[in-house]
């Protein structure tokens, strides 16, 4: 059974009087990848600094199980390019062992670059750094910003799969924020469409013809192809047996 780390209730959020987040409740559970998704300007990255704790919200409350640990791998890094600093020494800075360091890049398979100046990094090896960054501390949530940002789309198909791996190597609860409408439907279990309110959400498989989505993103040809050890109902939530079911789970204003 999937254990619950994180649930935000009837979460509100204003910038200057201005509505960012309207009435958002979700759950996090162990063992799952959830995708949101939306429109830029739909707070996306409000929600998830929320789920992070970095900013409190107006009204509403988050709920946080005593035994998360939180991964966050940010959209990027900025490095000053004239620092030299090699990758491991790089993950070092987040006050981490050598080992440690060493391990996370093994179990991405990038272990070769960790006497890499990190400037010399491709986009795909610069984003699986800051995942190894992310997972150095065995997290139960990872926490991922736009995490295949500026890699090409045969890197993106393995930064996806990879983190897949992670979800079940860590069992571990994946939030994933993303505009992307293809490749990342093969690679969640639950998506949140938001557009500073929750205007549907559910199984990739459906969601992407609901009208709330068509609405907002218009048809999509993306083809769901997540491959996982378990089925799931139009909830998203794992069965033990295969049930078909069609629908989402959809909220509107």
């Amino acid at each position: 059974m999937s254990k619950l780390l994180l649930k935000l209730e009837s979460i509100n959020k204003n910038f200057a009087g201005r509505p960012v987040i309207e009435n958002v409740s979700l759950s996090l559970q162990q063992g799952e990848i959830t995708t949101l998704i939306g429109p830029n300007g739909a707070g996306k990255s409000t929600l998830a600094k929320i789920i992070l704790g970095l900013i409190k919200p107006d009204s509403g409350s988050r709920v946080a199980s005593s035994a998360v640990r939180i991964g966050y791998m940010p959209q990027k890094v900025t490095i000053d390019p004239t620092l030299p600093i090699s990758t491991v020494r790089f993950l070092q800075l987040a006050n981490a062992s050598q080992q440690a360091c060493h391990d996370a890049l093994e179990s991405l398979s990038i272990n070769h670059l960790a006497t890499t100046p990190i400037q010399n990094l491709s986009g795909g090896e610069h984003q699986r750094v800051l995942l190894a960054r992310a997972i150095l501390r065995k997290p139960n949530l990872l926490v991922l910003d736009e995490p295949v940002q500026g890699v090409d789309v045969k890197g993106q198909n393995a930064l996806y799969k990879m983190i897949n791996g992670l979800a079940t190597s860590l069992n571990c609860a994946v939030l994933m924020v993303s505009h992307d409408l293809h490749l990342v439907m093969s690679a969640t279990d639950h998506v949140i469409c938001l557009n500073r309110h929750i205007c549907c959400q559910g199984h990739p498989e459906q969601i992407t013809q609901d009208p709330a989505f068509i609405d907002i993103f218009g048809q999509t040809t993306a083809v769901y192809s997540h491959h996982h050890d378990h089925d799931h109902n139009l909830h998203g939530e794992v069965l033990d047996e295969t049930i078909h079911s069609h629908g989402a789970d959809c909220h509107h204003d």
